[in-house]
């Protein structure tokens, strides 16, 4: 029952004596200044002669200057089109279907462009394309200002005729001198591409090609090719899964390419009646965990051997094993798999090629449907022996050219010293690559390569579909394509255009038409199902029980939602993305038990305006020392465990701002990481945003049940109506009004859903919310202070189990202080071990009875027909009545001037970065409050299409960038004017409620209870 829950967003809440928390929940300006700062000591004031009626006057006159100038926007010439191209109309969005391929990231998307400028990423849903932040952000990514310009030999500017002309002679000398040549890539994907290699390798001798990715899935892969005699990774049928059990997959994350966020949140639908269950065995928490019904902590070494306990307990077997800690559970999780049988999955993370093989065992076992070797995926495809075995010859001279692609091993090496050394050795080195980064630094030929977003490519991310890349912009800076090169190296005098097209008809269209194929961005493929072979449990078994050590302290390596692999490590939308557990930006951390750092001395303050602060370590695995790391306590990391994220540490190709963090890939040996930890003291500021903006403490924030109490429960009981106090009769709240209702059936009304079961915390709405409506970067410092301008956040809440008798007490009348000390002793002793934990979405409400609006001295946020809270950014002059008046928190009051301004070198003061910027929507002066919008430019213009169509709106035509991104469906935007529109029923769902009903704002966004799964076989 929610009732019977606290939620809570730091272990400081926990602390019933901390004045921190008490400050906070009062202080609804935490990033405000002193009065002292700015009209100076008490001993220069009292000796002023300056008299009250001039401190008046001159205060008055630089109020209304101040306010002026916020008023004023930049003038900004236009330069109109001389020829207009044929395909765009100035202010007419074109959308382009493509693909993005990047190593990492796999996904079909849509490209939004305006006047030939690529502006938002959203998905293909036609082609089921999934977006995650990091996706969503590539757009900016493309107007890197820092990117590589053109081809460089040995530092040198050069030509791309002296370029290909060089790097063929040599290549020609070296095949015929017999010396190996070595094609180094990430993971492509790509049909044309490996038909462009086999091309080469027929030119050239002894030419080998070697896939690396920078956070290997080589295990998975292993153990996928042994039983299928294929190299690729098994698909997951998660919507028809009635039960799931992971061990450290972090499958809602980046775990195997990521992409099961969609499937997962269809398989937990309870209109349709079918909701797995799903419990995970994990270490850190991630975001898999956090969605979990029942997440049990167990230590990677644990891990291991629960598998096999869990392989003992399905079939029966008894394999030698240890016990673990989450033994318990584990029976109970087989008891669950062997009730639902064919319809049960079971997953693992162990980077382990024999735990790899055990789960797939089980499955086999199982019959699982779920596990589909149909439709099985190519978007991981590196080979850790591989690998290995190309640095070794590289550092002995035996390599006489390489050649490197979509990678960067200098900097995601652990072993990265061994690969310079054997450059040096290596007679042609050349580095195709975006940036001049750590890799392309220490290579002879440093080739600049375009974004996906000026490219040309096809990639073939499963077995039943071929996608299709292409250019949405003309090329900004003196860039080639890796294919390209290689076909002119090859002797062909074919382009990759040519090339690809003729490949596709050849290979893949079967007469179906080029164009519209271009047009959709993929084409369906004909796959059959992979038939395996008997697997060696036994054998497996034991090897992995040798393969597992333990220690006092073992090492987690994850890659963050934000950053990922760390490519765009120097995407500022990236850098500011709170992380979805932490909330902290602008960092990398060692995450740490509540326990273990008590024993070590480590703590994280809490300052007075939000702020957390933290102390350093310094870790050691196989002798290399990582120093300076700051240390997070995260409630929930199993004791005995650290965690520390890829993708920061970088030094190459990187503003000065997002030099940040230490590179976790230097620590990176694979298997069971064990560490030493020293406290080195000092004191590390974080931007973290878990306290800033909290609504924690109020009533009725977040609700949320259990499966059977939804399914056979009251409603009253699980999601009662607020009421009110009438007449000395407690009454709904939406029959007493302070406000007039106006009439609202007229025209469209706009409401805003969020299904609070199937929002996954991912921050893909944020980075789109940023992208479409030009919300400004901040920077690490703005943030920590509170004055982050994100005009969506995800709040996370930890939720524990309380005393129910406790609560009802509570509620009554005044605990005593025994009360108090043993229900939040108890919450700190237990309940912050394993915390459950959910997330809230939380943008403007557009109250139909705002109390923002009340407040305006100057009408600036006034009300819409159509439901939308407005901002009129040229009439507000910043008194910030309206934030104090909110109750959610949601309106941002931007300080300073973010474009153009020094102070803030991230993207809009940039002229490349300002390519991005959606010239639907203003970019705002300073003085001003901003905050969600609900989009109105997006919703205006849909209401103009039908307009200029002659036609009606469509049902559910409507829509915001966070709807278009969430690849879930949680959020869902709409015209409940329009009863057969979507969120209308949803309105209406027994589930819905909305924020803070009982204050009267009768809401325009709407959410529904979270519900979890807890029935047990």
């Amino acid at each position: 029952m929610a009732s019977n829950k606290k939620y809570w967003k730091s272990v400081e809440e926990l602390n019933e004596n901390s004045s921190i928390v008490a400050s906070l929940e009062q202080n609804e300006f935490n990033e405000g200044q002193s009065p002292e700062s700015f009209l100076g000591d008490k001993e220069t004031l009292e000796a002023s002669s300056t008299t009250r009626r001039d401190f008046l006057k001159y205060v008055g006159f630089t109020t209304a200057a101040a306010s002026l100038a916020a008023c004023e926007g930049p003038v900004i010439k236009s330069v109109p089109y001389v020829m207009k191209p044929e395909e765009i109309t100035p202010g007419i969005a074109n959308y382009y279907a493509s693909t993005i391929a990047d190593g990492f990231d796999f996904a079909n998307v849509l490209v939004k462009t305006k006047e030939g400028r690529p502006v938002f990423i959203l998905p293909n849903k036609e082609a089921k394309g999934i977006t995650n932040a990091r996706i969503n952000a590539s757009v900016l990514s493309l107007y890197d200002s820092l990117r590589l310009r053109g081809p460089k030999i040995k530092g040198n500017t050069a030509s791309w005729s002296d370029v290909n002309s060089r790097v063929a002679a040599q290549l020609e000398s070296l095949s015929n001198d017999g010396q190996k040549i070595v094609l180094l890539t990430g993971t492509m994907a790509s049909p044309s591409t490996e038909a462009i290699i086999a091309q080469f390798s027929k030119k050239y001798k002894n030419v080998s090609h070697v896939t690396y990715d920078a956070v290997s899935e080589s295990a998975a892969l292993d153990a996928f090719e042994e039983v299928y005699s294929e190299r690729a990774l098994a698909n997951y049928k998660l919507e028809n899964a009635k039960t799931i059990v992971s061990i450290g997959a972090d499958f809602l994350g980046d775990w195997q390419g990521g992409g099961f966020s969609a499937a997962y949140a269809a398989g937990r639908d309870v209109k349709s009646g079918n909701f797995s269950r799903h419990i995970q065995f994990e270490a850190n928490y991630s975001l898999t965990g956090a969605n979990a019904d029942k997440r049990v902590v167990l230590k990677p070494s644990e891990q291991a051997f629960a598998l096999i306990n869990l392989y003992n307990a399905v079939t029966g077997q008894n394999l030698p094993s240890k016990k673990t800690p989450g033994d318990a559970s584990i029976l109970k999780a087989a008891a669950q798999l062997k009730k639902s049988a064919e319809k049960s999955i079971v997953v693992t993370g162990i980077q382990d090629k024999n735990a790899q093989l055990i789960a797939l065992a089980i499955n086999n076992y199982l019959n699982s449907e779920i596990l589909d070797t149909k439709n099985v995926r190519y978007v991981r495809g590196g080979n850790d022996a591989d690998l290995s075995n190309l640095v070794a010859e590289l550092k002995a001279g035996k390599v006489g050219a390489l050649i490197t692609y979509s990678t960067n091993p200098v900097y995601t090496l652990p072993n990265a010293s061994d690969f310079k050394a054997g450059l040096a050795k290596t007679k042609l080195t050349v580095g195709f690559s975006s940036k001049e980064d750590e890799t392309l630094s220490e290579m002879q030929y440093a080739l600049a390569t375009p974004s996906y977003l000026e490219s040309w490519g096809d990639v073939k991310m499963s077995a039943d579909q071929y996608s299709l890349t292409q250019p949405t912009i003309k090329p900004l800076f003196d860039t080639m394509q890796f294919q390209d090169c290689l076909l002119a190296w090859s002797g062909s005098s074919s382009s990759y255009y040519d090339y690809l097209t003729s490949y596709a008809k050849s290979n893949v269209l079967n007469g179906a038409s080029w164009n519209q194929s271009l047009h959709d961005g993929f084409v369906p493929l004909n796959s059959s199902r992979l038939r395996g072979r008997s697997i060696d449990v036994a054998s497996a078994a034991n090897v992995l029980k040798g393969n597992t050590k333990s220690g006092d302290f073992e090492l987690t390596l994850y890659s963050s939602i934000a950053l990922g692999d760390g490519q765009q490590a120097n995407n500022p939308w990236l850098q500011e993305l709170p992380d979805p557990l932490t909330r902290a930006s602008w960092d990398n951390y060692l995450l740490m038990s509540q326990l273990d750092a008590d024993a070590l001395g480590f703590s994280n303050p809490v300052q007075d305006n939000g702020a957390i602060n933290g102390q350093y370590a310094t870790i050691t695995v196989n002798g290399v020392a990582l120093e300076n790391i700051p240390v997070l306590i995260q409630p929930g990391q199993a004791q005995g465990t650290l965690a520390l994220s890829y993708g920061y540490g970088k030094t190459k190709a990187l503003k000065q701002e997002m030099l940040l963090g230490v590179n976790a890939y230097a620590v990176a040996f694979g298997g069971s990481q064990i560490a030493t930890i020293t406290n080195t003291g000092g004191e590390h500021l974080f931007a973290c945003e878990q306290l800033q903006h909290t609504i924690a403490g109020r009533h009725d924030i977040l609700r949320e049940t259990s499966l059977d109490e939804y399914t056979n429960g009251h409603v009253e009981n699980w999601n009662p109506r607020p009421e009110v106090s009438l007449k000395h009769k407690e009454v709904d709240v939406t029959t007493v009004d302070l406000w007039d209702d106006h009439d609202r059936s007229i025209g469209h009304h706009f409401n805003l859903s969020i299904d609070l079961t199937s929002c996954t915390g991912c921050g893909s709405c944020v980075v789109a919310c940023h992208s479409e409506n030009n919300v400004p970067v901040v920077g690490k410092h703005e943030v920590r202070v509170g004055r982050d301008m994100h005009w969506l956040r995800i709040d996370r809440y930890y939720t524990s189990e309380g005393d129910a008798g406790l609560e009802t007490k509570k509620s009554n009348s005044a605990p005593t202080t025994e009360d108090n000390a043993a229900f939040y002793e108890s919450l700190e002793t237990v309940e912050a071990l394993n915390p459950q934990v959910a997330f809230q979405p939380i943008m403007c409400q557009h109250c139909n009875h705002a109390p923002c609006e009340t407040v305006c001295p100057v009408a600036a946020t006034t009300h819409g027909r159509q439901g939308q809270n407005q901002m009129t950014y040229n009439r507000c002059v910043g008194t910030r009545y309206c934030a104090n008046n909110c109750p959610y928190r949601v309106r941002r009051f931007n300080w300073f001037r973010y474009n153009s301004n020094d102070e803030f070198d991230f993207n809009m003061n940039d002229d490349y970065g300002k390519m991005v910027l959606n010239p639907d929507v203003t970019v705002r002066s300073r003085g001003v409050m901003e905050k969600c919008s609900m989009c109105i430019q997006m919703t205006q213009k849909t209401i103009l299409d039908a307009k200029k169509e002659g036609r009606p709106v469509d049902v559910n035509e409507f829509s915001t960038a966070c709807s278009s991104a969430c690849s879930t469906g949680s959020i869902k935007f709409g015209d409940i004017n329009n009863s057969e529109d979507e969120v209308t029923d949803l309105r209406n769902d027994k589930r819905a409620y909305r924020l803070l009903e009982f204050i009267g704002t009768d809401n325009n966004v709407v959410y529904h209870t979270k519900i979890r799964n807890t029935n047990e076989a």
